[in-house]
């Protein structure tokens, strides 16, 4: 057992156990996604003089890694080790502005600023309720004068901030979030280069606000498919905006596909990430982005390097959606 420092708090772990688990098993409220090192949501730093174990820092830039930080969900600790959240200090206030539901376990809610945010369609922050309670959500919009940011948040049955959403949360309310993290977003220079999407239930938020970005701030004229998949038609909540979207904009193009039933031609048949990766064999010049399921993500990304992308323009982001 190794001894975890956190927030003036002191956690022993137990065999074979992550920091991140210790955390969440002794009720310690961080945010953190896929659980698997890929999404990076529940990124923290060591402080210690010892760096933390090489395996934790998989996937982190040279400059995260020289700053000591790690991902939580796979560091394994070899020494006791005193953790921060990053900018743990610093949350900014919102108001609720909106709430609706797109789907029968997917809300919306839209968030005002108090003051000017500086973030990038695609990116996440973390949002914090007055009890305390911390997730990761990524941003679905552009940015904005009003300084609004846009959700998709599925509600799980046991969980406790979308619980909090569905049942407490009212327009007007109060909402802390952090500042926007994350490199899943689109990047200027390539206007001509072909991008290819693939997301399944709410790894679809990031992957909107990415491509309206592309079309309405960039004038993005390469290609553009987004394969968004489901096991069944009602998670495809966004399909008349996306068909809307496909109708204004000929280089845009959109796969709704099903893994479970299929009761209509308007939907493709299949995972988005095999029916994707099977539709485009070649992916040499391409950018990709991967966003949803953890497995999905993983296997998607493997499967796109595989098939040529280059893995700076593979851009994923993994998360019980």
């Amino acid at each position: 057992m190794t001894r975890i420092k956190f927030d003036d708090q002191i956690f022993e772990t137990e065999h074979n156990e992550t920091v991140l688990h210790t955390l969440l098993r002794n009720n310690v409220q961080v945010p953190y996604g896929c659980k698997a090192g890929v999404c990076q949501s529940c990124l923290m730093r060591s402080l210690d003089d010892t760096p933390p174990p090489v395996a934790s820092q998989a996937g982190l830039k040279d400059t995260q890694q020289k700053q000591n930080y790690f991902l939580p969900c796979i560091c394994m600790p070899e020494n006791g080790m005193t953790v921060v959240l990053p900018n743990q200090n610093t949350w900014l206030e919102g108001e609720v502005v909106d709430k609706c539901t797109l789907s029968d376990n997917v809300m919306l809610i839209k968030l005002k600023s108090t003051e000017p945010l500086a973030f990038f369609a695609g990116q996440f922050v973390n949002l914090k309720n007055e009890a305390g309670v911390i997730r990761s959500y990524s941003i679905a919009n552009i940015p904005n004068p009003a300084h609004e940011l846009v959700f998709h948040i599925r509600i799980l049955p046991n969980g406790q901030f979308s619980q909090f959403v569905a049942n407490e949360l009212e327009i007007g309310m109060p909402l802390s979030f952090s500042h926007a993290q994350g490199s899943c977003h689109y990047l200027e220079g390539k206007s001509e280069q072909p991008l290819l999407l693939i997301g399944t239930g709410t790894g679809l938020a990031p992957l909107y606000g990415i491509i309206r970005d592309a079309l309405e701030n960039h004038n993005h004229s390469g290609e553009i498919h987004l394969f968004h998949g489901s096991r069944d038609a009602s998670g495809l909540y966004f399909e008349d905006k996306l068909r809307e979207m496909e109708k204004n904009h000929a280089n845009f193009h959109y796969t709704p596909c099903l893994s479970g039933e299929v009761k209509s031609r308007k939907y493709t048949k299949g995972r988005a990430n095999q029916i994707a990766l099977e539709k485009f064999i070649n992916l040499e010049g391409w950018r990709v982005y991967l966003c949803g399921q953890p497995d999905m993500v993983l296997q998607a990304k493997k499967m796109a390097y595989l098939q040529g992308a280059s893995s700076k323009e593979i851009y994923a982001d993994a998360f019980l959606s």
